[in-house]
C-alpha cells in the first residue's frame, strides 16, 4: 500500500526555503525519502532553488514566494541590491529579470525556474554599509537601501562616467532613466562611508557632490 504524501506537513513549512534534510525530515518513514522529494518535484508541488535547497510551492503553502529571501537563502551572506532593489524602491521604471545580490564571497550566479539571480563579490569592510530588512510576503530579507543599492550599482557597472558630474547626471538621466531629484533626497553619509570603503572612489566622491548640491 503506497503511504500518503503528508501535503499537511509541507504546507506547514510555508514558504521559506528549506535543506533537503528538513524534508527527509519528513519522509523519515519512507524507504527511499529522495524518491519522494524527486516526485513532489516532479509534481511541482516542491521547487529546487539549487542542489539541496527547496522551496514549498504555493499551491501547496497558500503562501506567495519572497523572491529576496530565496535570494538570501541561495548564497550567503548576501543581500539584494543594483537595479532589483532601485526597482524594488521605484527608482527605475523598467522591470528587472535578473535577482542581482551583493555577497563577501566569490561571484556566482543560479538559475531555477524562478529566474536568474547573480552575485557579485565585494570587501568585507564594505559589504554591511546601508542595509535593511525589509517585508515581503510576510517574510524578511536583506535589501540595500535605497543609497547602497545606488553605489553598488555604479561600482559594478562597467561604463560609468566618473570624471564629469554632469555626466554623472546624464548617466542617471538617460542611462537609468532616473529623477535627479529622488538622488537628491538621499543620505549622503551612507554613500561617504561607501566611498571610504568601497573602490571607484572619485565615482562615489561625483555621486556626493552631485546629491549636496
Amino acid at each position: 500500500m503506497v503511504q500518503q504524501v503528508p501535503y499537511k506537513e509541507l504546507k506547514a513549512l510555508g514558504n521559506v526555503p528549506v535543506g533537503i534534510e528538513v524534508l527527509r525530515s519528513l519522509y523519515k518513514d519512507y524507504q527511499s525519502p529522495n524518491m519522494h522529494i524527486s516526485m513532489l518535484e516532479k509534481k511541482g508541488l516542491l521547487i529546487r532553488l539549487k542542489r539541496g535547497l527547496y522551496v514549498v510551492s504555493p499551491e501547496i503553502s497558500g503562501k506567495e514566494l519572497s523572491v529576496g529571501l530565496i535570494a538570501n537563502h541561495l548564497y550567503g551572506p548576501s543581500y539584494v541590491s543594483l537595479h532589483w532593489a532601485l526597482r524594488w524602491y521605484g527608482l527605475i521604471p523598467e522591470r528587472v529579470e535578473a535577482v542581482t545580490s551583493v555577497t563577501t564571497r566569490h561571484t556566482r550566479e543560479f538559475e531555477n525556474s524562478l529566474g536568474r539571480f547573480t552575485f557579485r563579490g565585494v570587501s568585507r569592510d564594505y559589504f554591511p554599509i546601508g542595509i535593511k530588512s525589509q517585508e515581503d510576503a510576510g517574510l524578511h530579507f536583506l535589501l540595500a537601501s535605497p543609497e547602497k543599492a545606488i553605489c553598488d550599482m555604479l561600482m559594478q557597472e562597467k561604463h560609468v562616467p566618473d570624471q564629469s558630474i554632469s555626466r554623472l547626471e546624464v548617466f542617471f538621466e538617460d542611462d537609468m532613466r532616473m529623477d535627479l531629484e529622488d538622488l537628491r533626497q538621499m543620505d549622503g553619509g551612507i554613500i561617504r562611508q561607501c566611498m571610504e570603503a568601497g573602490n571607484k572612489k572619485q565615482v562615489l566622491a561625483n555621486l556626493l557632490k552631485m546629491i549636496e548640491r
